[in-house]
């Protein structure tokens, strides 16, 4: 096998994991829109994301940085928030259905 083909697969693997874990991650996001709606809340909390980022960074030990996690990091938040607010919205456009 070539030497780049060996690591190539193993960037395929970890990205097929990367998946799993972004969409296990999109369904807890998705849960706590279903109990922000019951409290009434709103899908985007500033303090908690902020809380989230901080918490990457305190485990980052490279080789990517801090700034690059962050942006990756945002990114992945802005896209839970996306989701989060899409399925609030469905649930309320099937509720006043019925």
């Amino acid at each position: 096998m070539d030497p780049i083909e060996k690591w190539r697969d193993k960037i395929d693997d970890v990205d097929r994991r990367l998946v799993e874990l972004l969409n296990e991650r999109a369904c807890y996001a998705d849960e706590i829109g279903k109990i922000k709606e019951k409290l009434g809340m709103e899908a985007y909390s500033p303090k908690r994301e902020e809380e989230v980022l901080q918490n990457v960074l305190n485990t980052n030990k490279g080789p990517l940085t801090n700034a690059a996690l962050r942006r990756l990091f945002e990114r992945i938040i802005d896209e839970s928030r996306k989701l989060e607010r899409e399925a609030m919205l469905e649930r309320k456009k099937n509720s006043s259905r019925k």
